[in-house]
């Protein structure tokens, strides 16, 4: 007689649901995880239940056995929901949704013990270039050969090599050691009786145990974090855990430090940055419910929480939060969808809302909670707009007399500056006075940005990179190549000649890649060891000096180009963002932004702080146009190696988009950036009603188009990048 049957989902995102026998004495049930023979192959996979995947059916003689369960504790059932959901609204496979889940194979498979290495300290008798380079890179670092050969960027013969030379030593890791638990009453804040009210109706929510999902708005400063750990409090008290979502990897440090603070020990960290043997542990320690608060980027938004309380999407605003490859999903609109299926409140916190979460107060559908005032003594900063064209700088310079003046006025005070300028690297494009040759990518339509610092031009799309030439490639000239436009780095080298005897930190994600490096930046702001910032967006959120007063905003108008029809709420929002630094304790601050369109509505809302007159223009400028959130945008980007081939196959898709009233299709058209690492690319754009269910839609129609193997074709369900 057969045995039970299982229905699994694999983690192969070209295959769908297949169907297993499950042999005598395993025992398996949905959520479990399990190891599936596939060919000479063996894949991990989760059971599901056969009513919601429907697979071809197989019989009896024809099925394959199982070949493990893992001990792990099973996929609970409102993740396997969410992975359904996700998969349906973003077009995805659910293989790849389900892959996110299941970020780390050692969490469900291997011994709770993990051989890693580290240096010693000795030096090998032979020393290579890439064995100096690996030593100098690992530093004070551990973990498995592959991930130290990419930390070092060199092969794994090379960290093999030091090994065996002795210089560097395994080391066995337990990887399942009990995190400590916090403690809800470790230090209670002070809250003001406006973060009391607040805290006070989070709190309830928590204990309702229900869907609820709440709009945190408060300016910079304001609290909202010591207001919504009250909330985590309340999760700790009941024994439920809790996950906060972070935009950017670089504050996650800065942000466990404060938490310990309050808390009394640290929470789980989960972010790229993680060794194979800390990803275990934190895995196993989320699903067994040992973990009960998590910190993390947005990936950390799909592991499998055994009793989810509360979720918090802090900075909720943040666009970093829109994944662009893969599977292109919203972490703050995923993030509300499971809490409405974990049945726990979720908390979007933000001094900048998005058009998108304002629409949804309107409507009701989430509640909306105030912090007008910033906390304690702290006052908002005064904004002046500089007009480019009426005070312009020096030549040869990109600050103007104004800023400059103001920062010498601060620095005398013995306060510290913010320069914002939302550019990497020392200058945008570099070419040839003799010949005008341009330094473009060979993978993307995109220029090489210079970087100084490492003397080498980079790509900032596909990574690649090459050493800045002395000659120009084209015309074989010497000392004929310029540097057009500011970066980061050419503003530092102004301020340096400026202020020669002021120290000048530079922080982009070259610089903060990882959290200790943001931790060292932090520890370096708050013993006044940096006078000056030169920073990019990373700088604009989550950061706490009370001794900024100045911020300088360098070029305001960068992010009104390229058409995006978010370009002037995402200006606004990022100003808002970075202003916000100034004046944080009780030392008043200024924000001086430089503009060559002092009269644009942005720039002014900025000045006036009429947030409220500017928000009600765009959203009525969004509804006359039935764009976001009245109307629902999908791209559909095709992309192959082989140009013709791409085009090809866009243009058939062209031809057979459905004519609908509901929906309109534009295109195809090569995409804004034509050529993306090595592929070449065309874009349809669909446009259709809110209430129109375009997935369905679009799914009949791709299936109903053949397609050429060389072509990849991805859709992007409500896009927030145009390129």
């Amino acid at each position: 007689m057969p045995g039970p049957r299982a229905r699994v989902l694999v983690l192969n995102s070209a295959l769908g649901p297949l169907d297993y026998r499950v042999p005598q004495g395993m025992h398996v049930e949905p959520g479990s995880i399990v190891v599936c023979p596939l060919g000479p192959r063996q894949l991990a996979g989760v059971v599901w239940e056969p009513d919601r995947l429907p697979a071809e059916e197989v019989g009896d003689n024809r099925l394959r056995n199982l070949v493990a369960v893992s001990d792990a504790p099973p996929i609970p059932a409102p993740l396997r929901r969410l992975v359904e959901w996700t998969a349906d609204y973003y077009l995805a496979p659910p293989a790849a949704v389900l892959a996110m889940a299941l970020r780390t194979s050692a969490a469900f498979e291997g011994p709770p013990t993990i051989v890693e290495y580290r240096a010693t300290g000795s030096v090998p008798e032979r020393m290579t270039t890439q064995r100096e380079q690996a030593l100098e890179r690992i530093g004070d670092r551990q973990g498995l050969v592959r991930e130290l050969a990419t930390i070092a960027g060199v092969s794994d013969g090379v960290i093999r090599g030091l090994v065996k030379a002795g210089a560097i030593e395994a080391v066995t890791v337990e990887t399942d050691t009990p995190y400590p638990r916090p403690d809800p009453q470790f230090a209670p804040p002070d809250l003001s009786s406006e973060q009391s009210d607040v805290a006070s109706i989070l709190r309830q929510a928590v204990g309702a145990a229900d869907f609820q999902p709440f709009l945190l708005d408060g300016v910079t400063g304001s609290g909202k974090t010591e207001v919504y750990f009250e909330a985590v409090a309340a999760a700790l008290a009941a024994g439920k855990q809790t996950l906060v979502l972070l935009p950017e990897i670089a504050l996650t440090e800065p942000f466990l430090t404060r938490f310990e603070r309050r808390f009394g020990c640290a929470p789980v960290a989960w972010h790229s940055d993680l060794r194979q043997s800390q990803r275990r542990r934190a895995w196993r320690a989320i699903a067994s419910g040992e973990a009960l608060v998590t910190v993390g980027a947005r990936s950390a938004l799909f592991l499998p929480y055994a009793d989810l309380g509360l979720i918090v999407v802090d900075e909720a605003h943040e666009t970093s939060f829109k994944q662009e490859d893969g599977v292109h999903y919203h972490a703050r609109d995923v993030a509300v969808m499971r809490g409405l299926f974990e049945k726990c409140p979720i908390v979007l916190a933000t001094a900048t809302p998005a058009i998108e979460m304002r629409r949804q107060v309107e409507l009701g559908r989430y509640e909306e909670l105030k912090l007008p005032g910033r906390y304690g003594a702290a006052e908002l900063p005064h904004i002046e707009a500089i007009d480019l064209i009426e005070e312009p700088p020096e030549r040869g310079r990109w600050l103007a007399p104004r800023l400059v003046k103001g920062m010498a006025a601060t620095l005398e005070r013995g306060e510290q500056v913010l320069l914002f300028l939302n550019r990497r690297g020392y200058a945008p494009l570099t070419l040839c006075r003799h010949c005008g040759h341009r330094f473009q990518c060979p993978n993307c339509t995109a220029w090489m940005v210079e970087h100084r610092l490492t003397g080498r031009l980079a790509c900032h799309h596909c990574g690649h990179n090459t050493p800045t030439p002395k000659l120009c490639p084209e015309c074989k000239s010497e000392d004929t190549l310029v540097a057009c436009g500011p970066g980061v780095e050419r503003i530092a080298d102004e301020v340096r000649d400026l202020f020669p005897d002021k120290r000048t930190a530079i922080v982009t994600s070259d610089t903060l890649w990882s959290p200790a490096k943001a931790a060292e930046f932090v520890r370096r702001m708050e013993a006044r060891e940096i006078d000056i910032v030169v920073g990019t967006q990373l700088v604009t959120k989550g950061y706490h000096f009370p001794n900024l007063t100045l911020v300088g905003v360098v070029d305001a108008d960068l992010g009104l180009d390229g058409g995006d029809l978010r370009a002037s709420e995402r200006t606004f929002q990022q100003i808002m963002q970075v202003s916000g630094r100034a004046g944080r304790g009780e030392k008043p601050g200024t924000v001086l932004i430089q503009t060559h369109q002092p009269s644009a509505q942005v720039m002014r809302a900025l000045v006036t702080g009429d947030g409220e007159a500017f928000y009600a223009a765009e959203t009525e400028a969004r509804r006359e146009a039935s764009a976001p959130p009245f109307g629902r945008y999908a791209a559909i980007v095709v992309s192959s190696e082989d140009r013709a081939a791409a085009e090809e196959t866009a243009r058939m898709l062209g031809r057979s988009a459905p004519q609908l009233d509901e929906m309109m299709v534009f295109g195809p058209a090569p995409a804004p950036l034509a050529m993306l690492r090595g592929r070449h690319r065309f874009r349809l754009l669909v446009h259709a009603k809110r209430t129109f269910d375009v997935q369905d839609v679009i799914r009949t129609w791709l299936d109903g188009v053949g397609r050429n193997a060389k072509v990849r074709v991805t859709v992007d369900v409500d896009p927030y990048s145009f390129l």
